[in-house]
């Protein structure tokens, strides 16, 4: 049953990977910078909130999505060619 569970959130990694890597499609078009820290900042306050309501470490689910955030800003920066993986 974890195992599944675990299936699952790998899946969901990789569906925000991909969505980070039309991001960056996006925001190169746009010629806006892929570090974004006021919406970093209302991401990390939103999962902090839905942690507090579903009873599970806030801090915690902060620090799992700080790592979210940055790996979807190294996959923006590969997208644009400035990354270390093909």
């Amino acid at each position: 049953m974890i195992d599944d569970i675990d299936v699952g959130i790998v899946d969901l990694i990789a569906s925000r990977q991909a969505c980070a890597a039309r991001m960056a499609r996006a925001k190169h078009s746009a010629g806006v910078p892929i570090r974004d820290d006021a919406r970093r900042r209302l991401v990390l306050d939103h999962v902090f909130e839905c942690a507090v309501e579903s009873g599970v470490d806030p801090t915690a689910v902060q620090r799992v999505f700080e790592l979210l955030i940055e790996m979807s800003e190294v996959r923006q920066r590969e997208c644009q060619g400035d990354g270390n993986l093909p």
